[in-house]
C-alpha cells in the first residue's frame, strides 16, 4: 500500500492507495481518531494500522459504492509524504560510480572505510509537483536521485539482522545541491574548512529535498537492492543506476546510523545516488524553466519544476 500527504480545500489530508485502485486514492484522514492529518501518527500505529488499511483496501476494491469516494491522483496537490520528520539522514558517496565521477578515488573493495553522513532540514522538503525556487545564492545546482527509507519503529543500536523490523517503507528523495555556494564572493578570505562547509550548507536550501509522492510500504518491495533508478532533465535521461550497486546496504545503514542517533518513526534515510548526478557545470546545473523527474522502480515518479525568483 501507499500513503501520501496532500492538500484539499486548503486542508492537509492523508491519502491512501493500494493495488487495484488504478491511479485513484482514498482520503483516510477522518478514519483514524488518533490521526490529525499526520502520516507519522499512522506509522507509529504499526501493524495494527497496517491491518486496518489492508482491510480498507479490500473493502474499496470489492464494493463499488465505496469506490465513489476515490479521488484522482492527477487532481491532488501533493505535499512531502512526511512534512516534518525528526531527521533526514543522507549518505554521501554510497555508489562507487558517483564517487569517481565526483573526482575522488574509488575505494578498494576490501577497504575499511566508514559511512559518510549528513543531515538535511525538514524545510528542504518539497512535494511532487512543487516548484524549486532558485535565487541569487544559486549558481551551480545539481541533482541526486535517491531511494529513501522511512523508519517505522524507534530503535538505538539496531542490529543488521533486525534492521528491516524498523523499516516502514520507501520513497524517493532528490538530494539537490548548490555546488558553488559563496563562490561569487570577491576576495574571500578562505578558511581551512570552507570547502566542506559550503558543500554541506549548499544542501540545505528550502526546496532542496523534493520527496514523494508516496511512501510505499516495505511489503510491496520484494528486494530494495534491485531497483532501477532514473533521472530525467527536460525529458532527457541523465541518470541511470540500480540500488544493487550501493556500497553500504540498507541494513548496514540502519545499524550504523542507530549507533550514533536514535532512529524514530518518520525519520528518513536517503541512501545515496548512482552515477549521473548533477555536478554543477553548465550541462549539469538546473536553470529557470527546467522540469526534472526522478523515478525509482516500484516506488514511483517524482516531478518538479524549477523557477528563478528575484
Amino acid at each position: 500500500m501507499r500513503l501520501a500527504t496532500f492538500k484539499f480545500k486548503d486542508q492537509k489530508r492523508i491519502g491512501f492507495t493500494a493495488a487495484g485502485l488504478d491511479g485513484k486514492f482514498y482520503d483516510i484522514t477522518d478514519l483514524f481518531t488518533a490521526v490529525s492529518a499526520d502520516v507519522i501518527s499512522l506509522i507509529e500505529g504499526g501493524n495494527t494500522v497496517l491491518a486496518e488499511l489492508n482491510d480498507l483496501a479490500r473493502g474499496i476494491t470489492g464494493d463499488e459504492s465505496r469506490a465513489e469516494g476515490l479521488l484522482n491522483v492527477l487532481d491532488a496537490e501533493f505535499r512531502p509524504p512526511i512534512e516534518k520528520p525528526g531527521k533526514i539522514v543522507c549518505l554521501a558517496g554510497n555508489y562507487r560510480a558517483h564517487i569517481t565521477e565526483s573526482g575522488y578515488v574509488d575505494p578498494a573493495p576490501r577497504s575499511r572505510f566508514t559511512q559518510q553522513l549528513f543531515l538535511k532540514p525538514s524545510t528542504a522538503l518539497l512535494g511532487d509537483g512543487g516548484v524549486i525556487e532558485l535565487g541569487g545564492q544559486n549558481v551551480k545546482v545539481g541533482w541526486e536521485t535517491e531511494l529513501a527509507v522511512v523508519i517505522g519503529k524507534r530503535g538505538r543500536n539496531i542490529s543488521e539482522e533486525n534492521a528491516y523490523d524498523h523499516v516502514f517503507g520507501y520513497t524517493i528523495l532528490n538530494d539537490l545541491s548548490e555546488r558553488g555556494l559563496n563562490s561569487q564572493i570577491e576576495d574571500r578570505h578562505s578558511r581551512e574548512m570552507d570547502g566542506f562547509c559550503d558543500w554541506l550548507a549548499g544542501k540545505w536550501f528550502d526546496g532542496f529535498a523534493p520527496c514523494g509522492p508516496w511512501i510505499v510500504t516495505k511489503d510491496e518491495i520484494g528486494d530494495p537492492h534491485d531497483l532501477e533508478i532514473r533521472f530525467y532533465l527536460n525529458g532527457e535521461l541523465r541518470q541511470k543506476g540500480n540500488t544493487r550497486d550501493m556500497i553500504f546496504t540498507i541494513p548496514e545503514q540502519v545499524a550504523y546510523i542507530s549507533t550514533i542517533m536514535t532512529l524514530e518513526p518518520g525519520d528518513i534515510i536517503s541512501t545515496g545516488t548512482p552515477a549521473g548526478a548533477g555536478l554543477g557545470d553548465r550541462s549539469t546545473s538546473l536553470a529557470d524553466g527546467d522540469v526534472i523527474v526522478s523515478e525509482i522502480e516500484g516506488v514511483g515518479k517524482l516531478a518538479n519544476k524549477v523557477r528563478w525568483i528575484d
